[in-house]
């Protein structure tokens, strides 16, 4: 089977060395085995993506030596395949509309944390009235969707229902990754230790459509010297500024942990 890998940044920011080595793991990965890089922008977060850090990732990619394979997958080019995957779950039964705040899920008395903070309640599961005018998210039903699929490799509950179309964007990063990789027909999917509880959701997300499954990769995450992982949050250095520091792109890559030439 040939090896199709894909590095997906979200452009809210410059690249910096900890996306850089997430990008070269994915990369070489696919070139020792002789298959396919591709490239996809993960925009769909439209109040916080920008053109400008689009055209910023693609131009600091290539000067550090990476090539891909294809034509560059823009997620908001791609919204009504998504508008589409979430009318099919609906349609089963398997997702809701969901009217609740982030701070209505903050103040619920029980809602517990999960690994991606405090999980939603299901207060809007069971009580489908139809709000108009008023904002929504979709939401999975879990226990519905396990119904259906069976007991899984990886358990999904310790999410609870996952939000797969948001208020403010049509849709969320749990289903498009999804969706996306399914429709490349990615083999293998590497990225960072702390994306590894999520293939839970995205494994039962394929079963849900009927989406193969790829091999999934998880390597450590790129610390600073006092073990820090390097994030944009953190305002962690970026490859344009190492550039306008006078680094090259083999010093770059060294920094990122790949020190091979490209």
């Amino acid at each position: 089977m040939t090896i199709v890998t894909r590095f997906a940044p979200s452009p809210t920011g410059h690249l910096h060395l900890g996306i850089a080595h997430a990008a070269l793991y994915a990369w070489m990965r696919a070139r020792k085995a002789s298959g396919r890089f591709l490239l996809r922008i993960e925009d769909i977060d439209t109040q916080r993506c920008r053109p400008e850090y689009t055209a910023a990732i693609i131009e600091d990619l290539a000067w550090l030596g990476l090539d891909w394979d294809g034509d560059i997958r823009i997620q908001t080019q791609h919204l009504p395949d998504y508008d589409r995957t979430i009318a099919t779950l609906a349609s089963r039964n398997l997702a809701y509309r969901c009217y609740c705040s982030r701070a209505d899920i903050a103040a619920a008395p029980t809602a517990p944390h999960g690994p991606e903070g405090a999980i939603y309640p299901g207060t809007c599961r069971h009580t489908q009235q139809h709000r108009p005018g008023q904002k929504y998210a979709w939401r999975l039903d879990v226990a519905a969707a396990l119904a259906e699929t069976g007991p899984l490799e990886r358990d999904p509950r310790p999410f609870g229902d996952i939000v797969i179309g948001r208020r403010e964007t049509p849709a969320s990063y749990h289903l498009c990754v999804t969706h996306d990789d399914a429709a490349q027909g990615v083999t293998l999917v590497t990225r960072g230790a702390d994306l590894e509880p999520a293939t839970a959701l995205h494994i039962l997300l394929q079963r849900l459509m009927g989406w193969p499954t790829p091999a999934y990769e998880h390597h450590p995450l790129l610390t600073d010297t006092t073990g820090q992982r390097l994030s944009k949050r953190d305002r962690a250095v970026s490859i344009r500024a190492l550039r306008d520091s006078g680094a090259t792109a083999a010093e770059v890559r060294a920094m990122a942990g790949f020190p091979t030439p490209a």
